[in-house]
């Protein structure tokens, strides 16, 4: 029986094994089969030798609408997207895709992760959006994401701060939000990322987590 040290201070070790994505969306309806995608954004996470975890890099892409895609006239008047503006240059779902889950399996390489994840304000809405793309353009194999796990932060603000709608949950983390940017993608994006971060060291600050950098386990 051999004990041996395990560093703790890991993604790895401190997510099971999952990676955390942080992702938004921006869409032309509310049903994630028929309404089309027009942004995503999504943002990796760091740790720290400390057990820190910190904004990492990003992506962001204007997406155009799949055909037979149904824009919902409300939708565009909330979030402020012109799907016709020449200006967005605007690439497939494909081509988003592919370059999202580039970065994605780089990273699961990097931190020897398993699987990643994503992390959402209102996870669910935004999840159901990204694995329809995915069904679209065929790229299930290829598909970095866990089916069906998510982190939602709206759901663990609500715990914590006692607040569910983002820009509210980021000024009781004292976390500047600036509500002339909100609805895009990746302004929502930063802020949820950077929320997640706090939450996750507030919650280690509390002792939720292990402090010291090793953990000892037992390898027979």
């Amino acid at each position: 029986m051999i004990y041996c040290k395990v560093n703790q201070n890991t993604l790895k070790a401190r997510f099971r094994g999952f990676y955390p994505v942080v992702i938004d969306v921006e869409t032309a309806g509310l049903n994630a089969k028929t309404d089309a995608l027009l942004e995503i954004a999504i943002i990796t996470v760091k740790m720290d030798d400390f057990g820190w975890l910190s904004v990492d890099s990003s992506l962001h892409f204007n997406i155009k609408s799949f055909p037979g895609a149904i824009i919902q006239p409300e939708s565009l008047a909330f979030n402020r997207i012109d799907p016709n503006d020449p200006k967005r240059s605007a690439v497939t779902e494909k081509e988003a895709l592919r370059k999202i889950f580039n970065m994605v399996h780089q990273g699961l390489d990097a931190q020897e992760c398993s699987r990643a994840i994503i992390v959402a304000h209102n996870a669910s809405f935004d999840h159901s959006f990204l694995m329809a793309a995915v069904d679209r353009v065929s790229f299930m194999k290829n598909n970095p994401f866990h089916p069906f796990v998510t982190f939602d932060t709206a759901t663990l603000s609500g715990l914590v701060f006692g607040q569910t709608v983002l820009a509210k949950a980021c000024a009781y983390a004292g976390i500047f939000f600036d509500k002339s940017k909100a609805h895009s993608a990746l302004y929502d994006t930063e802020r949820t990322a950077v929320l997640f971060c706090a939450l996750v060291n507030k919650w280690k600050r509390l002792g939720g987590w292990p402090v010291s950098e090793h953990h000892n386990i037992i390898v027979s």
